[in-house]
């Protein structure tokens, strides 16, 4: 029990870490109109980049609100959640899930998780209401990521959407051109 707490710790603190303050996050003054679509394409690459936690909180928090009339609904995805926390998220990739002695590969972990997701959806009857709540999320993040200014975000070149560009040494990254330099 103290060695589930403690993963528990670990990977709230290490969700917490990747989380940028609300307050960049809801910036006022940062809200400026794209000049281009090439301008707008790279502030939805860099916002999602950095801003990817509090969008995904957003998210989540519209679909809560769209289910908050249905507490079955609600109950169950909170249990479907529990399953890919426990499942996907919160368990360290390198020790693979054993089940009755058999080690499952992470594909059939993903597709048991999303065949589990879809059959809550269509069993509860909420698929139109979660799927309209998934519209107006992603439309909303859309939005603030392609009128968010990017000229304050500091990111670091390898978390940059751009990192394999601007990294520059093949000892960093795999090249897709192996050996080979550039003429």
């Amino acid at each position: 029990m103290s060695t589930l707490i403690s993963s528990l710790k670990e990977t709230a603190q290490s969700l917490t870490a990747i989380g940028r303050p609300w307050r960049d996050f809801l910036d006022i003054t940062a809200v400026d109109i794209p000049f281009s679509f090439s301008d707008s394409t790279t502030r939805i690459a860099l916002n999602l980049t950095y801003f990817r936690f509090n969008y995904t909180v957003v998210l989540l928090l519209i679909l809560f609100l769209s289910l908050i009339y249905h507490p079955l609904s609600l109950l169950t995805f909170l249990v479907i959640l529990l399953a890919w926390f426990f499942l996907f998220f919160a368990r360290d990739h390198q020790d693979p899930v054993v089940i009755f002695g058999f080690v499952v590969d992470d594909r059939l972990v993903i597709a048991a998780l999303l065949g589990l997701t879809v059959a809550g959806l269509v069993l509860t009857g909420v698929w139109v209401n979660v799927l309209v709540a998934v519209a107006v999320g992603v439309g909303l993040v859309i939005l603030h990521a392609v009128l968010r200014s990017t000229d304050d975000l500091v990111m670091d070149d390898l978390e940059s959407p751009y990192g394999h560009v601007l990294a520059g040494g093949d000892e960093e990254l795999d090249s897709p051109r192996g050996d080979y330099s550039g003429i």
